[in-house]
């Protein structure tokens, strides 16, 4: 198995000691570099070249939004995963629609960040059902956002429109092709023409867009 290389962006040097130490137990995670502030995670991308960004929202200087979406736009940018002490916070949608992979909550048990970690890196993303639900409570009732994503997805086919509601709701690749009754290989080929034809950069994003059409 490959090792994932982790960078820790958060103003609080005693969170980035205790995540660092958290994953020091995990043989699949390498932690390659930390920063303490937005502003500084670009650099801190080029010295180490990262994988997955555990990246904190609240920032001074430069939050991690609008670092997520300098990040983001880079060439080969690495995924990212926000954290939060706010469970379903607006903060956390806007850092989705930068480009965040997922989220998690600081005080997420080591296991669960691990494998958090393993999904976004395999392009799984983090969104379970259950923060799905959640994200949708915080989507804003916006005519012009729904109409626009209601437009984009009547350009899918009727089975790649299945597979981004599937993916709305927060499933798996696994748990998609159960559904559907198809390989996960092809489930991952969809998904690859999903993110081409809505212009989403991870699957998050296609979850994002169904919600906002519904």
């Amino acid at each position: 198995m490959d090792v994932i290389r982790v960078l820790l962006v958060d103003d609080d040097a005693l969170v980035r000691s205790g995540l660092r130490m958290m994953l020091a137990g995990a043989p699949q995670v390498d932690v390659v570099g930390e920063a303490d502030d937005g502003r500084g995670v670009l650099a801190a991308v080029d010295r180490h070249h990262p994988d997955v960004v555990l990246m904190d929202i609240r920032m001074p200087q430069l939050d991690g939004i609008e670092a997520t979406r300098l990040l983001r736009a880079q060439p080969s940018p690495p995924e990212v995963i926000v954290l939060t002490t706010f469970d379903a916070d607006e903060l956390v949608l806007r850092a989705l629609r930068a480009g965040a992979a997922g989220f998690l909550l600081k005080d997420t048990p080591p296991a669960e960040i691990v494998r958090a970690i393993e999904h976004v890196h395999a392009g799984e993303g983090t969104l379970s059902p259950t923060v799905t639900r959640r994200l949708i409570a915080l989507v804003a009732d916006d005519g012009g956002r729904r109409e626009t994503a209601r437009a984009k997805l009547c350009a899918l086919s009727a089975r790649e429109r299945e597979v981004a509601d599937l993916v709305g709701q927060g499933c798996s690749n696994a748990d998609i092709a159960a559904k559907l009754h198809m390989s996960v290989a092809t489930v991952k080929a969809h998904v690859s023409r999903l993110l081409v034809k809505l212009g989403a950069e991870n699957r998050v994003q296609v979850a994002l867009l169904v919600q906002d059409a519904s």
